[in-house]
């Protein structure tokens, strides 16, 4: 019982003291001359306001920090300058594989994501008896644990009894290591990727087809328009500022690659994810310094991608209310 009052004690002094900060935070702004209702908006986003302060904004500067320091989290932060990026551009053995390999899966696995999405989308827009039951069954892999799925994949790709394995034997293939072997690492995680295909991109993608304006379809049908150009000239250029942000959010995501490959463990002469190097820097190899000096670049190349994307994304992305200057 003692025990149940002290973690119940612990756990009411936080909303306690974010009501007490937020009042205190109120006539602050009043002091500041800010109207009533602007003070008291203020106040009420002030939880969010100091958890995104504390748990987001501290750490990643914190961070941006430590990538000039040598730190292993039980001493002190030594200050090396940029010495930790110079090893890993110059001397890291490891970094520049763990880049490639990185790269090699976004590149191959974005078109098959998206446009994958799209055509799984395109399948189940159809009003045919019973695709409800199919669009919950799409749905449910987006559910699932990525850890779970880890494991699906591990025994699928099993090199002595994994189905695929099995599958390919019928057709004279002799059995592949899939993570023992370098050459057939990137092609697995190529192929685990289209498990991408289903679940909330497919969905986003079915709201967005769902919102195309009917009248656009039957007016080009009175023209004679074939389903391939009612496709490339209406269904495209309607849901193309969809299809961005599904292309942006898909890069950023493969980029970030981690929870599967961790479960699984290639081997590491193939080079692993730049998401699992800082892992194994930071938090087994002790070296946070390193870790953060990581993490840091594969932002700035998330950063650098994305904003190719979005400097692209007016040759291809139509908005309805869009003005164009004619020249």
């Amino acid at each position: 019982m003692d025990r149940f009052w002290g973690t119940f004690s612990r756990w009411l002094i936080v909303p306690v003291a974010l009501l007490v900060l937020a009042i205190a935070l109120y006539f602050l702004m009043r002091l500041f001359r800010l109207r009533k209702d602007q003070a008291t908006g203020i106040a009420l986003i002030s939880p969010w306001l100091f958890g995104f302060l504390g748990f987001t904004a501290f750490p990643i500067f914190y961070s941006l920090y430590l990538s000039f320091t040598d730190y292993s989290l039980f001493g002190k932060e030594n200050w090396v300058g940029l010495s930790n990026f110079i090893k890993l551009f110059t001397k890291d053995i490891e970094f520049w594989p763990s880049v490639r390999i990185t790269l090699l899966y976004a590149i191959l696995t974005l078109p098959i994501g998206v446009f994958g999405s799209l055509l799984v989308a395109l399948l189940i827009n159809r009003e045919i008896k019973g695709i409800k039951i199919f669009r919950t069954i799409f749905y449910l892999t987006a559910i699932l644990p990525d850890s779970a799925v880890a494991i699906i994949w591990r025994q699928l790709f099993n090199g002595e009894s994994g189905l695929i394995n099995f599958f390919l034997s019928l057709f004279g293939v002799n059995k592949i290591d899939w993570f023992g072997n370098p050459q057939f690492v990137l092609p697995a995680f190529v192929i685990i990727s289209v498990w991408g295909i289903f679940g909330t991109n497919t969905i986003i993608f079915l709201a967005a087809l769902k919102d195309v304006p009917r009248n656009l379809y039957e007016a080009a049908e009175i023209d004679g328009a074939t389903t391939f150009n009612k496709f490339r000239h209406i269904t495209i250029p309607q849901i193309s500022s969809v299809i961005l942000v599904q292309v942006v959010m898909s890069l950023i995501g493969s980029l970030q690659m981690f929870t599967v490959a961790q479960f699984l463990r290639p081997t590491t002469q193939a080079g692993i994810f730049m998401n699992q190097l800082v892992y194994t820097r930071g938090f087994t190899q002790l070296h946070m310094g390193e870790a953060s000096a990581i993490a840091w670049i594969l932002f700035v190349i998330i950063l650098v991608l994305t904003l190719a994307v979005f400097k692209s994304s007016p040759a291809w992305v139509h908005y309805e209310t869009e003005v164009k200057n004619a020249r």
